[in-house]
C-alpha cells in the first residue's frame, strides 16, 4: 500500500513484473503494448512539440528501441518529418522489437546506423536503452549519449534516460539529459532522487491501460509523495484550544558564536504551529538569538543540570542545529539522550551520533549523504549511488525513522520507503536544514506519529521552496525565505 495521495514507484524487476502480469495475466499482447506505447510517445510530441519540424529517434536493440519504431511509423502515417538512427543492428533484433521494425519498414519507413553524427532534428528521441541496464555505458553507446547531450535541440526519453539506473537513480557512466520523460506502465524509482533527477526533465505517466487488477497483484517498493500527509493537523483547530494543546518544542544547539542555526529551527517550529518553542544554547548566544521573533524562549545553557528542567516541560526535542562538536555538544547530546522524549537529529548531533553509534526507536535522523556516510562509515559517493540502500542501512543501524536528504529526500520508517517529488536547486543554501528539523519537532508536539510527521515535514519544507522559487528564482533563496510559505502550507494556502 501506498500513502493516501502518494505514487506507487517500482524497480525495474517490479515493473517486468508487471508487464508479465498483463501479458500472461491478462491477455494482453506484448506487441499491442509496445504499439499503445508508441501512441503515448506520438501524444506526448503532438501535445509538447506541436511545430518540430524534424524528429529524429535514436533506437536501440531492445524493446525500448521497438517503441522508437513504432513511433517512427506513426510520425510517417501523420505525415511527420522523422528519421530513425539506429545503434542495435535492427537484423539481431528479436520478437515484438522485431516486428516494431518490420511494420516500419513495411509502412516505407528506413533507419540508417549511427556513425558517430546525429541527423539534424528540432526533436530527439531517445529509444536506445531501457531499464534493463546493468553495465557502464561504453563504445558507441556513449558516443550517441555525448553527441546527443551536446545538442541544443530538445530530448523525450522513452520510459527512461538512456545510462540511468531504474533503481537507484545513479548514472551509469554517463546518461541522457532529456527535457522530457514518458514512462510507462510503473514509474521507476530511480527517476525521482539521486542523479535521475537531472537526467528526466519533465516526468509523464502512462500505464497503457493495464487494467487495475494487475497492479494489485505486485507491490509497490516505494511511494512519491504529491502532498503533505498531514492527517488530522489539515483539520481547523477546535475553537476552545489554548498552547498547550500543541506541544513544547525543546531546540538544543547553537554553539559559541552559532546562533543562527537554532533560531531558524525554533522559528520555523514556531511558524509551523507547535504551542511553546524554547531554545537551550551556548551562553554567548543567549542575548539577542530571538531579537525580532520574540515568540520563543531562550535560555543559556552551560551544564546539563541546567538543561534538566526544560526537558522536563518538553514534549518533543531538536538537537542538533549550531551544535558544534565541542565537549559541551557532546554532554548536551548525552543527556537529552537519557530521555525517553520524542527526539530530531540534525547537523552535529548526527556527527556525533556517529561517534558512538547507538539505536533507538523514537526518533528522527535528518542526515545529509555527508553525514549519511559518516554515520554509516562510508563515503558520500556510496550513499548517492544507492539512496535506497543506504536508507534501509540507516534504519537497520539507527532505528528509528530516517530522512535522507537530498534531491529526491527519501523517509524511511520501516514500511514502504517514500520520495519527496518537490523541492529545486536553491535550498542548497545553509539554513535548509534546520528549518526542515524545526518543521519536524513542531508536527511531532502536534500529535503526529513519527514517519507521518516526517513525510509532512519534507513535502511542506519542499513546498515551500518551490513557491519561494517561483516567486523569486532558485538562486538567492535563503532559508527564512521560507517561514511566511510554511504557515501557508500548513494551513491549505498553497
Amino acid at each position: 500500500m501506498t500513502e493516501s495521495g502518494a505514487l506507487p514507484l517500482y524497480t525495474a524487476a517490479g515493473v517486468r513484473e508487471l508487464d508479465r502480469l498483463a501479458i500472461e495475466g491478462e491477455g494482453i499482447a506484448g506487441y499491442t503494448l509496445m504499439c499503445r506505447a508508441g501512441q503515448a510517445l506520438f501524444n506526448s510530441i503532438a501535445t509538447n512539440w506541436p511545430a518540430c519540424t524534424q524528429i529524429n529517434i535514436l533506437c536501440g536493440a531492445g524493446n525500448n528501441g521497438g517503441d522508437g519504431y513504432v513511433l517512427a511509423r506513426l510520425l510517417r502515417e501523420a505525415e511527420r518529418a522523422v528519421s530513425v538512427q539506429y545503434l542495435g543492428d535492427p537484423g539481431l533484433l528479436k520478437g515484438d522489437a522485431a516486428k516494431a521494425f518490420t511494420d516500419f519498414t513495411a509502412a516505407g519507413g528506413e533507419a540508417t546506423a549511427f556513425e558517430g553524427e546525429l541527423i539534424a532534428a528540432s526533436l530527439h528521441v531517445d529509444a536506445m536503452l531501457g531499464t534493463g541496464l546493468t553495465r557502464v555505458v561504453e563504445g558507441r553507446w556513449r558516443q550517441a549519449i555525448e553527441v546527443l547531450n551536446a545538442r541544443s535541440a530538445p530530448v523525450l526519453a522513452v520510459d527512461i534516460p538512456s545510462g540511468l539506473d531504474a533503481d537507484s537513480g545513479d548514472i551509469c557512466g554517463i546518461a541522457v539529459r532529456a527535457q522530457r520523460t514518458l514512462t510507462f506502465i510503473g514509474r521507476k524509482r530511480g527517476l525521482y532522487t539521486a542523479r535521475g533527477v537531472d537526467c528526466t526533465g519533465a516526468v509523464d505517466f502512462s500505464d497503457l491501460d493495464v487494467p487495475a487488477a494487475v497492479y494489485e497483484r505486485q507491490p509497490a517498493h516505494a511511494c512519491l509523495l504529491q502532498q503533505p500527509p498531514l492527517g488530522p493537523l489539515a483539520l481547523p483547530r477546535a475553537r476552545s484550544s489554548h498552547k498547550g494543546d500543541f506541544g513544547y518544542v525543546l531546540v538544543v544547539g547553537g554553539g559559541a558564536g552559532m546562533p543562527g542555526a537554532p533560531r531558524l529551527a525554533a522559528e520555523a517550529a514556531a511558524r509551523c504551529g507547535a504551542g511553546l518553542v524554547s531554545v537551550a544554547t551556548h551562553r554567548d548566544n543567549a542575548n539577542g538569538l530571538n531579537a525580532g521573533r520574540w515568540e520563543f524562549m531562550v535560555r543559556a545553557v552551560m551544564h546539563t543540570d541546567e538543561l534538566a528542567p526544560l526537558l522536563q516541560h518538553a514534549s518533543v526535542v531538536v538537537i542538533g542545529p549550531g551544535l558544534g562538536q565541542s565537549p559541551w555538544s557532546r554532554q548536551l547530546l548525552e543527556r537529552v539522550l537519557e530521555t525517553a522524549l520524542p527526539l530530531v537529529l540534525d547537523a552535529d548531533a548526527l556527527n556525533l551520533l556517529a561517534r558512538d553509534p547507538l539505536k533507538r526507536d523514537n526518533w528522527i535522523l535528518t542526515p545529509h549523504p555527508g553525514e549519511a556516510a559518516r554515520l554509516l562509515g562510508s563515503s558520500t559517493k556510496a550513499i548517492q549511488q544507492d539512496r535506497f540502500s543506504a536508507l534501509e542501512s540507516l534504519r537497520a543501524k539507527y532505528g528509528g525513522t530516517i530522512v535522507l536528504k537530498g534531491a529526491g529526500t527519501l523517509i524511511g520508517d520501516g514500511g514502504l520507503p517514500a520520495i519527496c517529488a518537490a523541492g529545486n536547486p536553491g535550498m542548497a543554501s545553509g539554513g535548509m536544514g534546520d528549518v526542515l528539523s524545526g518543521v519536524i519537532g513542531a508536527l511531532l508536539a502536534q500529535g503526529l506519529m513519527a514517519g507521518d510527521a516526517a513525510r509532512a515535514a519534507v513535502c511542506l519544507h519542499a513546498q515551500a521552496a518551490d513557491r519561494a522559487a517561483a516567486a523569486g528564482g532558485e538562486r538567492g533563496l535563503l532559508a527564512g525565505d521560507l517561514m511566511p510559505l510554511l504557515r501557508e502550507g500548513l494551513n491549505g494556502r498553497t
